[in-house]
């Protein structure tokens, strides 16, 4: 196995093969990364078995052949030289006993590799159910409803988010329990039979990084237990979570006693200042009142270690009944972090229940539910 390529445009794609692998690799040899050379193109995978990453690279001028073969290179120690390497073009060769040479300019290499044919193959999923669908729209999905889902693994099936997809819609919904993310956008042609996938939360993040800020479009393929999407010549496979995602539905409230609306970045900045010293106390809970008579909001955090703030919020609307309700400030700047408009409305009914976050625009599906903290 022989081949010539420029070192830009092989780092660039093993970069993104390199957020599949695991420092940690159960399996040993999924520690290293996978090169495969045809006459036609070079693929590069990396899996730590919950993600696995292929990227094909076609032949041209950037990358010439001299002979066919594979071999498996312990992933960091390959990445790091290839960084370093001086040249614009760097050589590689497989010799005896997987010994590989990398050579570039007047630095030479030689590292020992693995053989090929002991790393796992990827899994076969049909593309019978496939469907297109924008990479900027769910890439902003993700980043709408990833931050919401669990990090401990008592409940598996909530370390994901819950994707319905079918043809005029998607529908995504994450929670652990104490927040709550879901977000509506409508499809064109979507897939012709409803599709429900739980997708682990660490793979959409580095799905998310792998769409990056452009607008590439993306060919989901749902298998029954992993799930393929293709974006230009990266194929990402995800497992899927087993289990049944729980009717999060019936948990949001469809009437309020009491609603605000606040401009996003007054809020903001309010939460901000309130957090400095709630995130010295154990508790790190603020305070908000609701005084509808007197038309006034009022934010308060305390630290019995520092001290305590209290501020008046501006606000545009507020109406209802009157209510002070405490609650962890980072998930309401988290669930603000995810706002996509400029005002948004607060809606509670009880000082012990739940409240949403929803945008103030009545055309956008976006409600993210807060749960409040018992203080008494």
């Amino acid at each position: 196995m022989q081949f010539t390529i420029n070192r830009n445009l092989f780092l660039e794609n093993l970069n993104n093969v390199m957020r599949a692998i695991s420092s940690r690799a159960t399996i040993p040899i999924l520690s290293g990364i996978k090169l495969n050379l045809t006459d036609e193109m070079l693929t590069l995978t990396g899996s730590d078995t919950d993600i696995s990453i292929e990227i094909q690279i076609p032949v041209n001028d950037d990358l010439i052949v001299q002979s066919t073969g594979s071999i498996v290179l312990p992933a960091r120690f390959f990445s790091e030289i290839v960084k370093k390497l001086p040249g614009k073009d760097f050589s590689f060769e497989v010799k005896e006993s997987f010994q590989t040479k990398i050579v570039s300019e007047n630095t030479e290499f030689m590292i020992n590799g693995l053989d090929a044919n002991n790393y796992p193959h990827l899994p076969e999923i049909s593309t019978d159910a496939s469907f297109k669908i924008s990479g900027k729209t769910f890439r902003e999905i993700i980043n709408e409803t990833v931050f919401a889902v669990a990090t401990q693994e008592s409940r598996p099936t909530l370390t994901g988010v819950n994707f319905i997809f079918n043809n005029s819609s998607i529908k995504a919904v994450a929670t652990d329990s104490h927040r709550l993310s879901q977000r509506q956008i409508s499809l064109e042609n979507g897939p012709q039979t409803s599709t429900d996938l739980i997708i682990p939360g660490k793979s959409l993040v580095e799905l998310a990084r792998i769409i990056g800020e452009s607008d590439p479009e993306i060919k989901v393929n749902p298998g029954e237990n992993q799930v393929l999407f293709e974006v230009g010549n990266i194929a990402f496979y995800s497992r899927l979570l087993d289990g049944q995602y729980p009717d999060t539905d019936r948990l949001i409230p469809t009437e309020s006693t009491t609603s605000v609306e606040f401009e996003l970045p007054v809020l903001a900045r309010s939460l901000e200042r309130a957090s400095l010293l709630t995130h010295e106390s154990r508790n790190n809970v603020v305070k908000m009142t609701l005084d509808v008579q007197n038309q006034l909001v009022k934010l308060q955090g305390d630290s019995p270690e520092i001290g305590n703030v209290e501020e008046e919020i501006g606000f545009k609307n507020l109406e209802g009944e009157g209510l002070t309700i405490s609650f962890n400030p980072d998930y309401l700047r988290e669930a603000l972090r995810a706002s996509i408009t400029d005002s948004i409305i607060m809606n509670f009914t009880q000082p012990l229940r739940p409240f949403t976050v929803v945008p103030a625009k009545q055309d956008v599906n976006f409600t993210q539910l807060i749960t409040p903290v018992r203080t008494f």
